[in-house]
């Protein structure tokens, strides 16, 4: 039986529809911000502690609109089942800071996305989703550019 973990991520979109991606510390692979909701903790709350440890980010729980739970394969956990608490942030000109436990940040067109490799929660769920609600197609994966990228983010 896998081990669940919960998490609560953030789809930030600026106003020109570009997403932010983070790669955690030693991470090859991309996801939304965000991390583990605490004993006790309501997913809001532990998202707004990981945007403002993570990105230097001060979002109020008013400004998540949330975009759905899923399941996926965790990325960083063999064998370990991710419960994720999404939520859709829009933001419009607040900086970024990326702190210690964040190796990139990047902004980047939602189109373009699928060059990088992802996370299978990214991949198979949200930026798809997000993708389907607003053009009504899928969001073709490239698994060879993301190969390739994810060998220099080792490296």
């Amino acid at each position: 039986m896998q081990r669940e973990i919960r998490i609560a991520v953030a789809l930030i979109v600026r106003e020109n529809g570009d997403t932010l991606l983070v790669r955690k510390r030693g991470m090859p692979m991309y996801m939304q911000a965000g991390g583990n909701i605490a004993g006790g903790e309501a997913p809001k709350a532990a998202l707004a502690r990981h945007l403002h440890d993570e990105l230097g980010l001060l979002v109020s729980a008013a400004r998540m609109t949330p975009f759905g739970c899923f399941e996926a394969e965790a990325a960083d956990a063999p064998d370990h089942l991710l419960i994720a608490y999404v939520f859709l942030i829009k933001l419009h000109n607040e900086d970024i800071a990326p702190t210690g436990g964040i190796d990139e940040a990047v902004w980047t067109p939602i189109d373009k996305a699928p060059a990088l490799p992802l996370a299978p929660l990214t991949r198979n769920h949200i930026l798809t989703l997000f993708w389907q609600m607003q053009f009504g197609a899928d969001l073709s994966y490239q698994p060879e550019k993301a190969a390739v990228q994810a060998s220099h983010a080792r490296n």
